[in-house]
C-alpha cells in the first residue's frame, strides 16, 4: 500500500465523501488505484476543511505521492517554483509537503507566517552533507570567491552563502555574479553539469543526492534496449556518465516543460519516480517507464500527517533570527534574479 495513508488510523469513506472527491479522482484514476483513493479520500476532504479554517495553502514538490500531489496541493513545483509561490502567497499558514530545507526556505521568505512541515524528520542527504562551519572553512581557503549554494541546503548554510540556486537556474545564477570562479555546493554532480555549461571555474563540494547518485549508465542502456524508441530525460544531480546516456538533461521543471512541448510517446525519467506518476496525470498519451528509486524522505510526508499538522498548527518550522536574516538575503538574491528577463 502507498505510504500516503497510515493504516493506524483509517477514516471511513462515506457517500458524501465519494461525491465530494469524485470529480478530482476522475482526473487521476489512471494514476491512483481505486483502493488507494478509497483510503485517501476521507483525509482529502478533512484537509480541505482545515485549509479553509486556517487560511492555509499547501505546497507540494513533484516527488510527493500522487494522492498528495493531485489530492490536496494548491501549488506543485520544483524547489524554485515552490520558493516563488511561498514568496507571494497571502495565506496565513503554509504547509510544505516536501523535505525540511524546502519548509525552511518558505519560512525565510515568509518570516511572519506559520510554516508547517508535516514531518520534521523529512531530511535530505544533500542538505546534511555540509554545515555552516564547512562553508566558513571554504571561504578561508578560497578568499574573495563567491559561494553559490543549491537550495538543497540548511538555512545555516544559506546564511554563509552569497546566493542560492536551483537546478533550474544554476548556470544563470553562476554567470550572474560576473566572476571567473565560484564555490558551488553541495552537489558535486550538479556542479559538474554547471561546469560543462559555463566558462566560470567551479570549485565543488562533494555531496550527492542519495536517489540520483544510484542510477548507472548500464541501467539506462538496459532500459533503452528493453524499450526501443524511448526518450531518456535525466536530472543533473545524476552522475556524468548517466547524463551522457540521456537525450535531455534538465531540472524537474525543465523535464516537465520538455515533455509538454515534445510530447514523446514513451519516456524514461531518470529521477525520483513519484514524479512520473504525478506528471502522467497531465500527459495520458505518454507512456512513462520508471527506473524507479523513491526518496525515503519525501515519502515521510503523508495525508494523516498533513491533517494533524493543520489541526495542531505543528510541527512549526522556526529559523533563528540571526541565521534567518543572512539566509533570507541569499534566497532573495536568487528570487530577484528570476524577475530579470533572460
Amino acid at each position: 500500500m502507498s505510504s500516503t495513508v497510515d493504516r493506524s488510523e483509517i477514516l471511513p469513506l462515506t457517500p458524501e465523501i465519494e461525491r465530494a472527491t469524485a470529480e478530482r479522482y476522475a482526473r487521476v484514476a489512471h494514476v491512483i488505484p481505486a483502493v488507494e483513493w478509497t483510503l485517501a479520500a476521507p483525509y482529502i476532504v478533512e484537509i480541505d476543511r482545515l485549509k479553509c479554517e486556517r487560511n492555509a495553502v499547501i505546497l507540494a514538490h513533484h516527488y510527493q505521492s500522487p494522492a498528495i500531489y493531485h489530492g490536496i496541493a494548491d501549488y506543485v513545483g520544483d524547489s524554485l517554483g515552490l520558493a516563488l509561490e511561498a514568496a507571494k502567497t497571502d495565506a496565513d499558514v503554509i504547509v510544505m509537503c516536501g523535505v525540511h530545507f524546502m519548509a525552511e526556505t518558505a519560512k525565510l521568505v515568509n518570516p511572519e507566517k506559520i510554516v508547517l512541515s508535516p514531518d520534521l524528520e523529512a531530511g535530505c542527504s544533500l542538505a546534511e552533507s555540509i554545515t555552516g562551519r564547512d562553508v566558513r572553512l571554504l571561504r578561508e581557503r578560497y578568499p574573495n570567491t563567491p559561494v553559490v549554494s543549491y537550495v538543497n541546503t540548511s538555512a545555516e548554510v544559506k546564511a554563509e552563502s552569497d546566493i542560492c540556486c536551483t537546478s533550474a537556474n544554476a548556470v544563470r545564477v553562476v554567470e550572474s555574479l560576473g566572476v571567473s570562479r565560484v564555490l558551488f555546493l553541495p552537489d558535486k554532480y550538479l556542479a559538474d553539469y554547471v561546469a560543462s555549461q559555463t566558462k566560470v571555474e567551479i570549485i565543488a563540494w562533494h555531496g550527492a543526492c542519495e536517489v540520483h547518485e544510484r542510477f548507472t549508465p548500464d541501467q539506462i542502456r538496459e532500459f533503452r534496449e528493453e524499450n526501443p524508441g524511448s526518450v531518456v530525460l535525466a536530472h543533473p544531480e545524476c552522475p556524468p556518465d548517466v547524463l551522457a546516456e540521456a537525450d535531455y538533461v534538465g531540472s524537474t521543471s525543465g523535464m516537465i516543460t520538455w515533455i509538454g512541448k515534445q510530447r514523446p510517446s514513451r519516456v524514461i525519467l531518470v529521477t525520483e519516480c513519484s514524479m512520473s506518476a504525478n506528471i502522467a496525470g497531465a500527459h495520458p498519451n505518454v507512456e512513462f517507464l520508471r527506473p524507479c528509486i523513491l526518496c525515503p524522505h519525501m515519502q515521510r510526508i503523508t495525508l494523516p500527517k498533513v491533517r494533524t499538522a493543520l489541526e495542531r498548527l505543528a510541527p512549526e518550522v522556526v529559523v533563528p533570527a540571526e541565521i534567518a536574516v543572512r539566509a533570507r538575503r541569499s534566497v532573495e538574491r536568487m528570487l530577484d534574479l528570476e524577475k530579470v528577463p533572460t
